[in-house]
């Protein structure tokens, strides 16, 4: 058969093997790179934690108390969540076989659907662990059934990016519901698990060499994933992944006079790094690489940074110490001026462009909160945009989640 009469179901596989290929060129990498057994790379639990993806169950427990006992800040922004459209218990889930996402959703067929839908099936399983009304596990579980039996596949330029975005809220769901409700047949978890496995993983496991904030959310889905399939290899690779990422998104002045560059990103030249980080040539503690791009993607990268590493201390493996003094600088600096000092001249240009959005709230309550790091511009910032709400993409409700939360 030529690749013209290509039927659809073919087409998927060729696309499958050909996005597992970097994959398993990552995972070999990093086996390689660890050495030894116990070396730095050696990551995934012997036994995962459910549920284990960005909340556990003490923390949900925590988030309980907190909202029964009409508590603030977490009762208000309880409330915030369950007034949102994404608590509604009449949605009507709005699955496709392909989503179809270009450059900044243009075009968009089914790629806000498809978010909000991720978004809504885990604000409906929040409001379930909070109530305990199976109305909304039913619906939670309804909206991922409905995906499930559905998509096959995301193309478009934004591909990667959306499966990402997507990727990253139905593990959350799934975790909670799957482990604190005994409503989801088994035959539907295991077809929420093919889906995530066929649909989603392939896309986001390669990684990207795009801006950072992309490789990062990816890696997040990816993280978020393997926890609930339970596959390790695919957590030691989003590990990995996550390693190589991170050093070359946030610069500390230890990097040297150059931003650290992601492994296989290509950059091997002064000008090509200055580009690739917007033209800033002058680089000091905390500064992104798409800071001079705009500060709401930055608060992307950031926020997925915290994600990645909450999932991972949920699972026994702290990724936090690693990245702290990255994170820390990470948010204080952006926070600074989202507080309103103004930019000097040789930061990009003096102008610092959108917002970070709701994102500082995981990893405020993980460097503060758990690890006594002293934030000032943070915790101002994360205090006054209390309750933190949700970016539509694929964060949500993290001051009812995770502020002041201890465990």
């Amino acid at each position: 058969m030529s690749r013209h009469h290509e039927g659809p179901g073919a087409a998927r596989i060729r696309k499958n093997l050909l996005l597992a290929v970097p994959v398993l060129v990552a995972t070999l990498l990093a086996a390689l790179l660890a050495g030894p057994a116990g070396g730095r790379a050696e990551a995934a639990p012997a036994t995962f934690v459910h549920p284990g993806v960005l909340v556990s169950r003490g923390q949900l427990d925590f988030t309980r108390e907190k909202v029964n006992a009409g508590a603030q800040p977490w009762k208000g922004a309880y409330d915030q969540m369950t007034a949102s459209k994404y608590a509604s218990l009449s949605r009507v889930p709005k699955p496709r076989a392909v989503v179809e996402c270009g450059s900044y959703s243009n075009p968009n067929y089914g790629c806000t659907d498809e978010r909000e839908d991720a978004i809504a099936a885990y604000t409906l399983s929040l409001a379930w662990y909070v109530t305990r009304d199976s109305r909304y596990a039913q619906k939670a579980i309804e909206i991922m059934d409905a995906w499930s039996a559905v998509i096959k596949d995301h193309t478009n330029s934004n591909a990667p990016l959306q499966t990402g975005w997507a990727g990253s809220s139905w593990p959350r769901a799934a975790e909670i519901i799957r482990y604190t409700y005994t409503g989801w047949p088994q035959d539907r978890v295991d077809r929420f698990k093919t889906m995530l496995r066929t649909v989603y993983l392939p896309e986001v496991a390669g990684g990207s060499h795009s801006n950072g904030n992309w490789e990062l959310s990816m890696t997040e889905a990816a993280i978020g994933i393997a926890v609930f399939l339970e596959d390790r290899a695919a957590y030691d690779n989003a590990v990995a992944k996550f390693r190589g990422r991170v050093p070359a998104y946030l610069y500390l002045t230890t990097d040297g006079s150059l931003p650290k560059t992601a492994p296989g990103s290509g950059l091997d030249t002064r000008d090509e790094i200055v580009r690739y980080w917007q033209g800033q040539t002058t680089f000091v503690n905390g500064l992104s690489q798409e800071t001079c791009r705009d500060l709401t993607h930055t608060g992307y990268g950031l926020s997925a940074i915290s994600h990645i590493a909450e999932t991972s201390r949920i699972q026994g493996q702290d990724l936090y110490p690693e990245i702290a003094e990255r994170l820390r600088h990470g948010l204080g600096l952006h926070a600074k001026y989202e507080l309103g000092e103004t930019p000097p001249g040789w930061l990009c240009g003096g102008t610092l462009n959108d917002h970070l959005g709701p994102v500082t709230e995981v990893g405020f309550n993980a460097l503060n909160g758990r690890m006594g790091i002293a934030m000032t511009n943070t915790q101002a910032l994360t205090e006054r945009n209390r309750p933190a709400g949700t970016n539509n993409l694929f964060v949500a409700w993290e001051t009812l989640t995770h502020a002041a939360n201890p465990r």
